[in-house]
């Protein structure tokens, strides 16, 4: 025999379960690009190197993860990298792509992200930026779109 109070707390468990069941996740893959220019560099070069990057986020595990490629430097690319910035702004970096001999086209890599830099990512303040030892504060550059 049971009591009110157990089966109305067995109640309360099973319509709990129930809910959770029920609720879908609301995680999603946001699919966005960055299309690397010389042009869109702050301020802006007439170099013919292009690029363009394709990113891909997932909202529930916070990750980012990237294939890009380039072409056409003035040199060899010696870094490349996520930066916090609006469109015309420069910012600091917010995530590392590459470095050094790493740095070859095509690329890829990931990273977990903080929730400012998440933040920043889905209000379009990041880009993208590779830089040459010819132009060490980036030669090509593109915003994450």
């Amino acid at each position: 025999m049971t009591t009110p109070f157990l089966r109305t707390a067995i109640a309360a468990l099973a319509c709990t379960a129930a809910l959770v069941i029920a609720v879908p996740a609301h995680a999603e893959m946001k699919q966005m690009k960055a299309e690397l220019s010389g042009s869109n560099e702050v301020p802006p070069n007439d170099r013919k190197a292009s690029g363009s990057v394709e990113v891909t986020y997932d909202t529930a595990s916070k990750e980012v993860s990237w294939s890009g490629t380039y072409q056409n430097l003035s040199g060899p690319a010696v870094a490349a990298h996520f930066h916090a910035g609006e469109p015309g702004r420069n910012g600091g970096v917010a995530v590392p792509i590459f470095s050094g001999a790493s740095g070859k086209s095509p690329f890829t890599g990931s990273a977990t992200l903080t929730d400012a830099q998440a933040r920043d990512l889905m209000a379009g303040k990041w880009y993208v930026n590779i830089h040459t030892a010819a132009h060490n504060a980036g030669e090509i550059r593109g915003q994450v779109k």
